[in-house]
């Protein structure tokens, strides 16, 4: 390619001007230019992934590798003639000025003439910045076509062909990939593939060609697991959770101590997937099974609040694995919960004892945040005040500020002193509308907290007086006058909220359960809870006042169904109260005592917990 003269006396002009950026574009450590650019030359495609301005084009499809050490090399004759180094320089030049298809095409056939590999990514992440998908391919394939054993050039023409949604096109790319790396890094290599193709628009396509581009890797003993797992994963978010179930069972067929399919079990646990539990259990029971995973089980049985079976996971992992400092915060975590106090200042000292040899980092911070708060906690449960002041005083993260703060104004409120809590709430930041908003809702729960109902309802009240369609603020109101007992407000309150919000399910709720709980227009209370129940039909909750209205009518046996139910779902105190003056009242005083036991050590303070224990004398 010759230059028209123009263009020669323009770069001859620009030389002085730019050519260290020039150059510098050629350096892949260097940072290009990130003016705006209309597409290049070549047909414009879909959407392609967008390079950083300047930074390499990411090759995902790869496991990381470590760099080669520097070492003394002899001098390698450059392929850059100084009519190439003129064609790199003005493409260059025409990006800056807004002309990126001449750009690219001077960039790709320096490229191709070159073999340069960075002039081939130069020339990818210019038609990516522009958005042409069809051009960043075709540059990305005349650099594979022209150094067919480069790695970055293969894995940068899957990524593209992802982004395009051309999957069936990246079967043999990604079988030539995966042969291309070696055994030890294949593992690593299969998360990358499955967080690759889940992006995919067309999810199902994706699964099925990941399986398809893996059929020699199922067939390897020591590779079907993880590719079982990476196959599931792309199938979890197809949304075929049976498939991905099915997958993460073959992977653990294929290798009972495979940590891959383990931890796609543990997905499928969150996302309520029957059966996947017991995958992980029958995991766990492998010696060889991944700490992690108990862990990570552990942190789901917590989040369900399966206090007890968490604790169990956590007494086995810290007894195995002393030296990990994450289970023993979890475990302290639970044991303050179950106000086992001195097992729980026990367990978080040996967490920060663990934390402290630990590199610096959010996630060292944010648990050594939560140390404190729980040894805050159990100090002022011991009434030892000075002590809980203590521990929040060594908070230093300016990102735990607000929750310190509230967490300090809640133990002034302990001590008597509701007034200065108020005032260290008031004291917190409110340059915007939202953290003018946190501050009263913080306020109102101190004030609820300490039974303090009248002064939350005025607070409330002249909230929503001054934004009178904030839902929240009528929703809280109307729960702060069921508590002064003023139910014809409350209910004016959420009938108010029902004609602004029609499918607001906590509001039919609220009313529908304060009225059966009173004994009041049952039949009444069960519309109004049933029809909270198609709106919200997975809400334990919810089905915890469905229940309760059911009882209430004397339908024991519908009201027992329904409240086992509930209690599996989310064994929370408030339905175990609940789901226990039921069997306690049909005469399963056993069970009974079990469901009240579990819930005590859940939350003891429990208000609806207290209130049945103390009205039927019993103590479990």
């Amino acid at each position: 390619m010759t230059f028209p003269p123009r263009r020669l006396r323009l770069a001859a002009v620009a030389l002085l001007a730019i050519s260290a950026g020039a150059c510098a574009s050629l350096d892949p450590t260097s940072q290009a230019d990130s003016s705006p650019a209309a597409a290049p030359s070549a047909a414009p495609a879909p959407a392609a992934p967008q390079a950083a301005p300047g930074s390499p084009v990411a090759a995902p499809l790869g496991p990381p590798s470590a760099p080669p050490p520097k070492t003394e090399s002899p001098a390698v004759p450059s392929a850059m003639t100084a009519q190439i180094f003129y064609e790199v320089l003005v493409g260059e030049l025409t990006l800056r000025t807004g002309d990126p298809g001449t750009s690219y095409t001077l960039l790709l056939d320096s490229a191709r003439r070159t073999r340069d590999p960075q002039l081939f990514q130069r020339a990818t992440e210019i038609a990516l910045q522009s958005r042409s998908g069809d051009a960043a391919l075709a540059a990305a394939r005349a650099w594979k076509q022209a150094i067919p054993d480069s790695r970055d050039a293969r894995r940068l023409e899957l990524q593209i062909l992802i982004a395009l949604n051309r999957l069936s096109e990246t079967v043999e790319p990604l079988r030539a990939e995966l042969a291309a790396t070696p055994q030890v890094e294949k593992p690593v290599l299969m998360n990358v593939i499955a967080r690759n193709y889940a992006r995919a628009s067309d999810k199902k396509l994706a699964a099925s060609v990941v399986e398809q581009a893996l059929s020699e890797e199922l067939k390897t003993p020591a590779m079907a697991a993880p590719a079982w797992a990476a196959i599931g994963r792309v199938r979890l978010a197809a949304e075929d959770n049976a498939g991905a179930l099915e997958a993460a069972r073959k992977g653990l067929q294929a290798d009972p101590a495979g940590e891959a399919p383990a931890i796609l079990a543990l997905e499928l646990m969150d996302a309520n997937q029957a059966d996947a539990e017991g995958l992980i259990k029958t995991y766990l029971d492998n010696p060889k099974a991944s700490p992690g995973v108990r862990m990570g089980y552990a942190r789901e049985l917590a989040q369900d609040r399966r206090y007890a079976e968490a604790s169990s996971q956590l007494s086995t992992l810290t007894r195995q694995n002393p030296d990990l400092p994450d289970p023993w915060l979890l475990l302290g975590s639970l044991q303050a919960q179950a106000k086992q106090d001195a097992a729980a200042e026990k367990s978080v000292k040996k967490y920060l004892a663990l934390a402290e040899k630990q590199q610096d980092g959010d996630e060292r911070s944010s648990g050594m945040t939560q140390a404190y708060f729980v040894l805050s906690q159990t100090a002022e449960r011991r009434k030892d005040y000075s002590a809980a002041e203590n521990w929040l005083a060594k908070i230093d993260n300016p990102d735990d500020l607000t929750a310190t703060q509230l967490r300090r104004a809640a133990l002034l409120a302990r001590q008597g002193k509701l007034e200065e809590g108020r005032q260290v709430i008031r004291a917190l930041p409110s340059a915007t509308a939202d953290q003018r908003r946190q501050k009263l809702l913080a306020e109102v729960q101190l004030l609820r907290d300490t039974k303090h109902y009248q002064e939350a309802y005025d607070l409330l009240a002249q909230a929503s007086a001054a934004a009178p369609n904030d839902a929240d603020l009528i929703y809280d109101q109307a729960m702060v006058a069921e508590k002064l007992n003023r139910m014809d407000e409350m209910e004016r309150l959420l009938r108010r909220l029902i004609a602004m919000k029609p499918d607001n399910q906590n509001a039919y709720n609220a009313l529908g359960y304060s009225l059966a709980d009173r004994k009041l227009r049952l039949d009444e209370a069960r519309t109004l809870i049933q029809k909270a129940v198609q709106l919200a039909p997975d809400d334990p909750f919810i089905a915890d006042s469905l229940g309760w209205v059911e009882f209430r009518m004397g339908n024991t046996q519908e009201a027992t169904r329904i409240l086992e139910a509930a209690y599996k779902q989310r064994p929370d105190p408030e339905i175990g109260a609940h789901l226990g003056e039921v069997l306690w009242v049909s005469g399963q005083r056993d069970r009974a005592m079990a469901i009240w036991k579990e819930a005590v050590q859940a939350d003891a303070e429990n208000e609806t917990l207290q209130e049945t224990l103390k009205r039927l004398r019993v103590k479990p």
